[in-house]
Parts: structure tokens; C-alpha cells; sequence
């Protein structure tokens, strides 16, 4: 079931804690550890998952090995991104290794991402423009309340309508960033 919550100003402490559990199992092999997705927007409602993103030079087999040892839970079948309209549909720009924590502890999605890959530039992006723009981080939490509410049970229907959204959001993040990621 998809559920938006109001903003828990303990997501912060929730990202934080594992964080360092992320620094610890990766060691140098995590470039940096980011707080990304919605509840990584101060204000904004979203599901009640920490979404975490760890930056590394490259995706080697290795990190699987590091973060189950830490108690992660490897999903392979969430190893792609959604490719955005017009982007290289390359798939080695959209890979990626994607964790669970296990049942019974905190509620989180850890993305692991190639360091410059489209995806992982997206994420920090996306999360930064919503930091910056209250009215575009409304509009991001209407729309994925009517989406919660019109498709409670069909995760399918709720991301094939958020993802181009998303993407909407992201061109113009892309427009108000400096870097034009």
C-alpha cells in the first residue's frame, strides 16, 4: 500500500543514524552518503522510507558482500533506473545496486550509484531544487497524494504516472541549477 505521511522532522535523525551504519559496513569505498527522496525535503510529505543514496567510483560485486554483512537486504531485480525521456538509454548510466533494510528495523531504500551516472547526479538534484523551491515541492506532494489516493494498491500505476513527473521536475532542476547536471 502506498501511504504519504505529513514530514517527520525525525527523518533527518532516522538518515543519520544510518548513515554511519552505511559508512561503516562501506568504508572508502563510499564516496559520500546523501539523504535523498522526499523525506530528505524539510516539510514535504512522503512515504515513510529513508531513501539513501551511496556514491562509488564503480559498481563491483564487493558492496553486495559489505552491506549485507550490515544487515541489508540486496533486491536485484531494482538494479535499473527509470531512463527519463531523451536521455542515453545506455544501461551502464542507469545501474545500480539497491538494499532494503531488513524486516522490523527502520524503514529505508539504500541506492548505491556510480559517481557521475545520470542517476545518481538526478537524485542529489532533484532533492536539491525541492530544498530550494517550496511551491515545486507542493506541487511534487499533491500530486503524489492524488496518486497514493487513486492507486492505493497498484505500485505499478503509482510509479508509471511519477516517474515522467519526476522528470518534468528534473528538466527544471536541471534549468535552475548552475551546473545544468
Amino acid at each position: 500500500m502506498t501511504f504519504i505521511e505529513p514530514y517527520d522532522p525525525a527523518w533527518p535523525n532516522d538518515f543519520s543514524s544510518l548513515a554511519a551504519r552505511l559508512r561503516i559496513a562501506m568504508g572508502d569505498a563510499a564516496l559520500r552518503v546523501d539523504h535523498i527522496g522526499s523525506t530528505s525535503v524539510p516539510g514535504l510529505a512522503a512515504k515513510n522510507i529513508i531513501d539513501i543514496q551511496v556514491t562509488v567510483d564503480v559498481l563491483e560485486p564487493g558492496i553486495v558482500e559489505l552491506l549485507e554483512s550490515a544487515g541489508f537486504a540486496y533486491v536485484q531485480e531494482h538494479s535499473q533506473d527509470h531512463v527519463p525521456a531523451g536521455q542515453n538509454p545506455d544501461p551502464a548510466l542507469w545501474s545500480k545496486l539497491f538494499f532494503r533494510n531488513r524486516a522490523g528495523e527502520r524503514a529505508c531504500h539504500v541506492h548505491v550509484r556510480a559517481e557521475g551516472n545520470p542517476n545518481q547526479r538526478y537524485a542529489l538534484l532533484f532533492r536539491d531544487y525541492l530544498r530550494s523551491n517550496h511551491r515545486a515541492a507542493q506541487s511534487v506532494e499533491l500530486v503524489k497524494r492524488e496518486l497514493a489516493r487513486h492507486f492505493p494498491i497498484d505500485e505499478d500505476a503509482y510509479y508509471s504516472i511519477k516517474d515522467p513527473m519526476y522528470d518534468l521536475v528534473w528538466e527544471s532542476a536541471k534549468l535552475w541549477s548552475p551546473d545544468r547536471a
